[in-house]
């Protein structure tokens, strides 16, 4: 078996997620260490007892720090496990960098606080939102989002689904054109804080162009596949595309394919809470295995299964 590794974006967090790993050293040390870095209590972020998942500028550290414990839990208890690539969606990119050692846990969480604000402060800037397009015409939402005024689209998840972003106007326009022209089977309205991955987040772009100059990546030791250019990072271009990335849209499925038609991918396993990219996973391709983590449960069984990579 070939495995893909897929690491959750922003959206698929809940509150006390994780909570149940703390008990195990390595992810607990993982989470202090990007606590240090992040200087956030990412352990209280994990509990959001006061809501702090709600809003982006604590998710993104949080998020990340839960999903790279995993991992790290995972590097020391199946030391062989198979794994062709990985895919990061959106945010997930960033854990899937520090999984790959192309960027250091202290400068991977040290980024992703300023990501967070710096998006945090789009998004409050102007109203805006986001909306998933069930089994659509890509043509038809496409020329749609073009005619319509401030809305995009934002993510090619699968064959299956896309994202549009924009204005609340905007969006709510171009929801009422789909439904007009039969351009989707459905379109559901995200609660999210903002339409990331469109021109709206152009602003936290820039902030991002700046901030990134003069961070060091080194060659992954494993290919993690740009949701940008739908292409394994490199280390001279992951800066420009990192900042990219903020104000354009994603390709997981995209992504996903190119694992499979150049590195075999034959199974996945997603880290991370929820299981929506194992979701966009089987309409990528319905052949693969697929496996996910989330609880502390999800891991014992995972790892018992799988012994032989220990």
């Amino acid at each position: 078996m070939q495995l893909g590794i897929l690491f959750s974006g922003q959206g698929a967090q809940k509150p006390g997620m994780g909570c149940d790993l703390l008990a195990d050293e390595t992810f607990l040390k993982t989470l202090e260490q990007a606590s240090e870095a992040a200087e956030l209590d990412i352990v209280k972020l994990l509990k959001s007892e006061n809501g702090e998942l709600n809003q982006t500028r604590y998710v993104q550290p949080a998020l990340a720090a839960f999903s790279l414990g995993i991992w790290r839990m995972l590097q020391r208890d199946l030391p062989n496990l198979p794994v062709a690539g990985m895919v990061g969606l959106s945010l997930g990119e960033y854990p899937a960098l520090m999984a790959a050692e192309s960027l250091s846990i202290d400068t991977g969480f040290a980024l992703l606080k300023d990501r967070g604000e710096y998006m945090q402060a789009d998004a409050d800037e102007v109203s805006s939102t986001l909306a998933a397009v069930i089994d659509p015409d890509v043509e038809k939402v496409e020329k749609i989002c073009e005619q319509a005024a401030n809305a995009w689209v934002a993510n090619y998840n699968s064959p299956r689904q896309l994202v549009i972003g924009g204005k609340q106007a905007g969006i709510a326009e171009v929801v009422d054109l789909l439904n007009e022209h039969q351009a989707a089977k459905r379109v559901i309205r995200l609660n999210v804080s903002g339409a990331f991955h469109t021109p709206l987040f152009n602003g936290a772009r820039q902030k991002m162009k700046t901030r990134l100059q003069g961070v060091g990546f080194a060659q992954p030791k494993l290919p993690v596949i740009s949701n940008t250019i739908i292409a394994p990072f490199q280390p001279e271009a992951t800066a420009a595309i990192l900042e990219r990335q903020l104000a354009v849209p994603t390709h997981f499925g995209e992504d996903l394919q190119y694992l499979i038609d150049h590195f075999q991918i034959d199974g996945t396993l997603e880290i991370g809470p929820g299981k929506t990219l194992s979701k966009f996973a089987k309409q990528v391709a319905a052949g693969l295995t697929r496996e996910h983590i989330e609880t502390r449960q999800d891991y014992e069984n995972f790892v018992k299964e799988h012994a032989q990579w220990s």
